[in-house]
């Protein structure tokens, strides 16, 4: 199902009540502080909150993020609201996918409802959404937004990744410390990966034909063939225990981007997975993402309440460009075709909005 409600202007939503409002934008200048062989300017960003609907008390549970470039909107699973809210960029205008089951689990003696939480770019005017509600990935439409055919798995997914090498959907399921291979049409489970232990993160990679993921609880990153599903190389990230988690591959260079707790390194996945460069981004990084037109790498740190904005160069060194003030607990960021940054802030049901000032 699909609903409609115009929002603010120029990519900036806000809903609450019913009536859209936008808090005040901040303007931040940020000189570089260098940490590779990039020579990075120093650049400004506006911020500004914007609030979702159907946020309660325990505001909107939001974990992977997606921006589809063909229709320059933003993809966002609002977990307990049930629904996918779909920002239009260029005009405001927010949709929803409705539809998707919520489910009241605990988590760590904590009880929370969970259901949409993941979106994946798949081809073909598809976008897979993963739902922890009711274990399943299901295809949508990316411009009607409706529902197409859903996939059933016996574990709640976490991560979401389409594979248009092989035409594939691939599942982190870290509960039972596995990836699913779903077919990218029918969504039927292909194969189950079993690992010993907990797969975090996720990037294809087509040109080598593998596939990364970390085991976050092993502090190694692994490479996985995308036609036998066996492990072709494993190399330790140095994030430490439960630390290592989103990954982007840097194609066709082969510089794989590491997110720690507290920074991302850069390892060369084309050779032999040495680490490259590495920048401090402050704590509470979950994932995180890559512009490839300006190799900008742009990190939300939830703890340290910033956004990292790094430059990476051709031999994978990382140099800082600006550090951003956000909130406490904003993550996940995706970046847009115009540089706009969205985050995850689930605890004030709301994203924070980064925009780069005109130079």
């Amino acid at each position: 199902m699909r609903t409609s409600v115009v929002l603010g202007a120029a990519g900036l939503l806000a809903v609450a009540c019913g009536a859209p409002q936008h808090s005040p934008s901040t303007e931040t200048g940020a000189a570089p502080a260098s940490s590779g062989s990039v020579a990075a300017r120093p650049a400004s960003f506006a911020t500004s909150t914007v609030a979702l609907p159907g946020g309660g008390a325990d505001g909107i549970l939001m974990d992977y993020l997606l921006y589809n470039p063909r229709t320059n909107t933003v993809w966002v699973p609002a977990g307990n609201t049930g629904v996918v809210d779909v920002v239009d960029v260029a005009t405001g205008k927010l949709s929803q996918v409705e539809g998707f089951p919520t489910l009241e689990v605990e988590r760590r003696g904590t009880r929370r409802r969970v259901g949409p939480s993941a979106a994946a770019l798949g081809d073909q005017g598809t976008v897979y959404v993963g739902s922890r509600g009711d274990s399943t990935v299901c295809a949508v439409d990316e411009t009607s937004l409706a529902k197409r055919a859903c996939g059933k798995l016996d574990a709640a997914p976490d991560g979401v990744a389409y594979v248009a090498r092989t035409r594939e959907v691939w599942v982190t399921t870290p509960r039972d410390n596995s990836i699913r291979v779903l077919d990218g049409a029918s969504l039927a489970q292909k194969d189950r990966l079993v690992f010993e232990g907990s797969p975090e993160g996720f990037a294809p990679d087509s040109t080598r034909g593998r596939f990364y993921t970390n085991l976050a609880d092993k502090d190694v990153t692994l490479a996985i063939d995308l036609a036998s599903h066996k492990i072709v190389a494993t190399w330790q990230t140095g994030c430490g225990e439960d630390a290592a988690h989103g990954l982007r591959l840097v194609e066709p260079d082969g510089i794989l981007l590491v997110a720690c707790n507290d920074r991302v390194e850069s390892l060369d996945a084309a050779h032999d997975g040495a680490r490259l460069g590495s920048i401090d981004t402050g704590d509470g990084v979950d994932d995180f993402d890559y512009a490839a037109s300006d190799r900008r790498v742009y990190v939300g740190a939830a703890k340290a309440a910033k956004l990292t904005v790094a430059v990476l160069d051709a031999k994978g060194g990382l140099a800082v460009l600006a550090s951003v003030p956000t909130a406490e607990g904003a993550r996940n960021g995706v970046v847009t075709s115009d540089g706009r940054v969205y985050l995850a802030h689930s605890r004030a049901s709301e994203l924070v909005v980064v925009t780069p000032r005109p130079r």
